[in-house]
């Protein structure tokens, strides 16, 4: 029988591991799981390189990084006054989830 190394307790440490460190970012910049899992998987290779992780391999990393940042969310929502329920960094948001609302200099609208 053949092992599968994806799925041992080591691979799956590493796994969490990393993935600890991409919701970490995420948090701090005010992404939702639901913005990780909007985004197209070059942005995700970028993220995971700006985050300084080899990007993943499998859907299984970024599937464990927004559960996270539910358990986080539901955490904040729990202690509101604790400093680290604050995003740190959410001026960086729209570096991963640009404003869809129009641009008042450009003339135009996004219809």
């Amino acid at each position: 029988m053949a092992v599968d190394f994806a799925h041992t307790s080591h691979a799956e440490g590493r796994r969490r591991t990393k993935a600890i460190h991409l919701a970490r970012y995420l948090w701090d910049r005010g992404l939702t799981p639901a913005d990780l899992l909007s985004l197209r998987a070059e942005q995700l290779r970028r993220l995971a390189r700006t985050v300084g992780v080899h990007p993943p391999r499998s859907a299984e990393t970024w599937y464990v990084t927004a559960r996270l940042l539910e358990q986080k969310t539901r955490w904040a929502q729990a202690h509101p006054d604790h400093p680290a329920a604050a995003h740190a960094r959410l001026d960086e948001r729209e570096l991963w989830m640009p404003s869809t609302q129009p641009d008042p200099e450009a003339g135009g609208d996004l219809l």
